[in-house]
């Protein structure tokens, strides 16, 4: 077969990226949850018959960087799947990222031939746990967080395996709503197929197949040749994650080196803290879906994002480490903080090389708010925006999401409707980011009153530690966590916990800004 031709690529990775894109839109629309139709908390992409991602739509960065291994436990633990087979898994420990984010792999077959698979991921708003939002703060161990799914097949070409989704929805406090989540992923993935297929009708099977290889390969080429920019060298850096006291300055330390080497970087995470009874433990899927995200960010992002952008970057992290921890340490929230401190180190290192094309630290937390409970159960989840570091060419945007998060936010008017909830405040949160010649932006406000006895769970981080600017740039704000009781007391909360609410109290995330970029004396 004769090779692509520049054109014919171009229509084949958009054709591609566009199946992907599709899925995504079926998942929003036909999901329950105002997690996912509302924040478009899930993502999903598209891979081929090795199980190699060829294109994925531009959801969150950390669902998708480490989507393919769960894809390749799928594939080590099931075979080759069937046309029409659909398997769920969310075992951080096989290629998942926390409990919540339930992943679903689903084979695409045409006439005799399989031509690859489609997945989505999305995040469930509660799979069980010792509190509701399975990402309790006292969690010591895995067991504490939820119900751990290994790949299972959960559908297949007759429909669902009702005892299947039966056995995840009795995991929940909130059954019909896990339910009517599982179908829309379903219901996505077989969008996915059918596209696919349309697109192997109209181009030729052989020749779509071709055209993911080429696509890939063609996307290898492009990084190479932006990491070859970078001058050869190793680059350290490290950051704390607010664990432990903070009178006496204590943190877990996440230390890594950068070594760039003609057109390949090579990251080493050796002397990053041993893993921890805390549920901040980065497994070791997520640790690589973050310095992808800091590669692709810095070398060329226009590239299309496939298996082939990562071939020149090679990841080492130590067994046994809060960056890729063993059996059983908890995960929840490694996925959401500790993969943000992972990227404002390895932007740290890449300062040092590239300064000029590095912006400062944004808010680095996604501000993990949980409220649930109740009778009847409810569980609220949202993460929430704060302020973007300034940037070389301009300042940094508020109250948005950064980072390894690319969701949206939650209505007032979908929160009250859906949740015994009320909003009292939403708002940016002025002169929070860093001062500079181009400045950080600013974090957010929001304020929310209990309608209902339940419970609170806050994880989150920079409250000790401000996002930091670079270039003579200023550190952005440091967030806070406040707890108002019905009677107007105010207490201020530590980054990360999990409280009684009662009817009445309320909880305001005042979100970081983002630090500023060069002296404030440059420019105007």
């Amino acid at each position: 077969m004769t090779e692509l031709t520049a054109v014919e690529l171009e229509v084949f990775r958009h054709a591609l990226a566009g199946v992907a894109d599709e899925m995504g839109v079926a998942l929003r629309r036909a999901a329950y949850s105002p997690n996912i139709k509302e924040r478009a908390d899930c993502s999903a992409a598209v891979f081929d018959a090795d199980g190699e991602m060829v294109a994925q739509a531009e959801h969150i960065p950390v669902h998708l960087g480490a989507m393919p291994a769960s894809v390749r436990a799928v594939l080590d633990t099931c075979g080759q799947l069937a046309p029409g087979d659909q398997v769920c898994v969310n075992d951080p420990y096989l290629g998942g990222t926390h409990l919540p984010d339930l992943t679903i792999v689903s084979a695409v077959g045409y006439g005799d031939r399989l031509l690859g698979y489609v997945a989505n991921r999305a995040h469930h708003a509660d799979v069980a746990g010792a509190a509701p939002g399975s990402m309790p703060a006292t969690a010591t161990e895995i067991a504490m967080e939820g119900v751990r799914i290994p790949p299972i097949r959960i559908a297949d070409a007759t429909g669902e395996r009702e005892d299947v989704v039966r056995l995840i929805a009795a995991n929940s406090r909130t059954p019909k709503e896990r339910r009517g989540d599982l179908r829309a992923q379903f219901a996505a993935n077989h969008v996915g197929a059918v596209r696919m297929r349309e697109l192997a009708h109209r181009m030729g099977s052989r020749r779509l197949r071709a055209a993911m290889t080429a696509v890939c390969d063609y996307s290898d080429r492009r990084v190479r040749a932006a990491i070859r920019e970078i001058p050869d060298g190793c680059y350290r850096n490290d950051d704390v994650l607010e664990i432990g006291d903070p009178e006496t300055g204590g943190g877990v330390p996440i230390r890594a080196a950068v070594t760039v080497s003609g057109d390949e970087v090579a990251v080493d995470f050796a002397d990053s803290a041993p893993q921890i009874p805390v549920n901040c433990n980065a497994v070791f899927a997520v640790t690589l879906s973050a310095s992808m995200f800091v590669l692709r960010m810095l070398t060329d992002p226009d590239a299309p994002p496939n298996a082939g952008c990562y071939r020149a970057l090679h990841v080492e992290a130590p067994e046994g480490t809060v960056v890729n921890p063993t059996f059983p340490a908890p995960t929840a929230a490694g996925n959401v903080e500790t993969s943000q401190r992972i990227v404002d180190v390895l932007l740290g290192a890449f300062a040092q090389a590239i300064p000029d094309r590095v912006p400062a630290a944004s808010q680095g937390t996604m501000n993990n708010l949980l409220i649930g409970g109740g009778d009847p159960a409810f569980s609220y989840y949202e993460t929430l925006g704060g302020g973007e570091g300034g940037t070389p060419t301009r300042p940094g945007m508020s109250g948005v999401h950064t980072g390894m998060t690319n969701t949206q936010n939650t209505p007032a008017e979908a929160m009250e409707l859906d949740y015994p909830l009320r909003v009292w405040r939403y708002e940016l949160r002025p002169s929070s980011g860093g001062a500079g010649r181009h400045p950080g932006g600013d974090g957010l406000v929001r304020e929310i009153e209990a309608l209902a006895d339940c419970t609170l769970t806050i994880q989150s981080e920079r409250r000790e530690h401000a996002p930091w600017g670079t270039g003579g740039g200023q550190p952005g704000a440091l967030g806070r966590n406040v707890l108002i009781r019905a009677g107007g007391a105010e207490e201020l909360l530590p980054a990360k916990g999990t409280w009684p609410l009662r009817r009445g109290d309320r909880v305001r995330i005042e979100t970081p800004g983002g630090g500023g970029w060069g002296a404030p004396s440059e420019g105007c």
